[in-house]
């Protein structure tokens, strides 16, 4: 394979029941697996796994197959293939979990075999140690260093703290001096859904499905509303002060955490193959799940942002927020920690790496691309209002939108294009690339 042997690592986990959360470890294992099949040769993999380990019937679906997939996946009598992406969720019994195992390792159209775990929205819960509200910006790292001084670095940025007009988050990355908008470029957000009927986001939703059993599309949680304003919310918002990147951009809303702000990797996977199927040139996951220092990245989500990369669409994603800093930082996140992801970390108004922030301290992929605002960011909230949150969560989408500025600009271009455009084109910061990546996001 492209990155190096599949983790062994990842099949460790055994929990003990069928269906279902299982604490294991600090991961929430959903006792399923996700089963990762060569594009050409899916049915051999099957077929092995149907021999050595009795896995359930297999329902097949498109990514266009919206609407049943998600009681689908609440089965447990069904396993769920998602043909267009070579990708299954495979139930299997207990007993029968390390057969499956072995097969996939002997199999050579099986590319990965990993357990299923749960995956949640990303908006920052401050320790109790830390302010609740999120002023001055993150310690003491406003003193002067190497070629920028901070007044420079304002001075190159615009007036962020005036946040009269356009969002501090905004003016930070440039995008009050673009005059592109994201006109005709479809951006999936997967998240949590949301709300079709604010005012700000009536008649922008291209899209919709929901992948979360007995749940719609509405978000009654405010994540993914709240990420789908930054994305793409209007020119003129009701009231307030403009706050989305890509105001012209047409948005596919795919929920895949419920409202509780939770879901499993198969309903992940699901809306990616929605997304992908829908034409969409970037998907934006402000979700994730923690991993250990040295943990190496899911095979399942590398190889299928790599097929996504190949048909032109760019995956951005949250790098997390299980840091203390200082002295803790936390290794990025999953999915974002795959190599063909890009990893968001989140900056506060001073343009410093805010103290929840994961870094990239986990090799082969494990590296944070690029920092956005994540501190006190300002967005559309259910019910018609508004609200601030931080958070990875709230970097991911400003990045989002500037690729689809890019796509704009650039309507010929592959999805390594942009991903190159949107790295060359950061500010510098003098942060460590540990923390920052390639610079703080800037928009065409």
């Amino acid at each position: 394979m492209a990155n190096g042997p599949m983790d062994r690592r990842a099949f460790g986990g055994h929990p003990d029941q069928p269906h279902g959360p299982v604490m294991g470890q600090g991961t929430d294992y959903t006792g399923r697996y996700v089963v990762l099949l060569e594009p050409g040769d899916q049915e051999s993999g099957l077929n092995a796994l149907r021999a050595s380990a009795d896995i359930a019937s297999v329902e097949r679906v498109r990514g266009t197959e919206a609407a049943h997939v998600a009681e689908l996946l609440e089965r447990p009598d069904v396993s769920v293939l998602f043909e267009e992406l070579g990708a299954a969720v495979v139930e299997v019994r207990p007993e029968q979990r390390h057969a499956l195992v072995t097969s996939a390792e002997a199999e050579s159209s099986i590319i990965a075999a990993e357990p299923e775990r749960m995956v949640y929205a990303l908006p920052i819960t401050a320790p109790q140690q830390a302010p609740t509200e999120f002023f001055p910006a993150y310690r003491s790292d406003e003193e002067v260093v190497a070629h920028h001084t901070m007044a420079e670095i304002a001075a190159a940025q615009g007036p962020a703290m005036d946040e009269q007009s356009w969002t501090w988050g905004l003016q930070a990355i440039r995008a009050n001096l673009s005059s592109l908008t994201g006109r005709d470029v479809k951006i999936a957000v997967i998240d949590t859904g949301v709300d079709t009927d604010h005012p700000d986001l009536v008649g922008r939703i291209e899209a919709s499905a929901s992948f979360v059993p007995g749940e719609a599309v509405e978000d009654g949680n405010g994540h993914g509303t709240h990420c789908i304003g930054t994305v793409a919310g209007p020119e003129h918002p009701r009231q307030g002060p403009r706050y989305g990147v890509a105001c012209e951009a047409r948005i596919l809303a795919a929920k895949v955490l419920s409202n509780a702000g939770s879901g499993t990797d198969g309903q992940i996977l699901a809306g990616m193959a929605w997304a992908v199927a829908q034409g969409a040139r970037v998907i934006s996951m402000s979700l994730g799940a923690g991993v250990r220092p040295g943990e190496l990245f899911p095979q399942t989500y590398e190889k299928l942002a790599q097929r996504a990369l190949e048909r032109g669409t760019v995956i951005v994603a949250a790098a997390g927020n299980d840091s203390h800093r200082p002295p803790e930082i936390r290794p990025v996140s999953r999915p974002a920690n795959c190599p063909s992801i890009l990893a968001v970390s989140a900056l506060d108004k001073a343009l410093t790496p805010s103290f929840f922030s994961n870094g990239g301290i986990n090799g082969q992929g494990g590296e944070v691309n690029i920092a956005a605002p994540g501190r006190d960011v300002h967005s559309a909230a259910p019910g018609g209002g508004y609200q601030s949150l931080s958070g990875t969560s709230m970097a991911t989408p400003h990045v989002a939108g500037v690729l689809a500025l890019l796509a704009q600009a650039n309507p010929n271009a592959s999805a390594a294009d942009l991903r190159a455009g949107l790295m060359s084109g950061a500010f510098p910061l003098t942060q460590p690339a540990r923390d920052v990546g390639s610079g703080l996001l800037q928009a065409p």
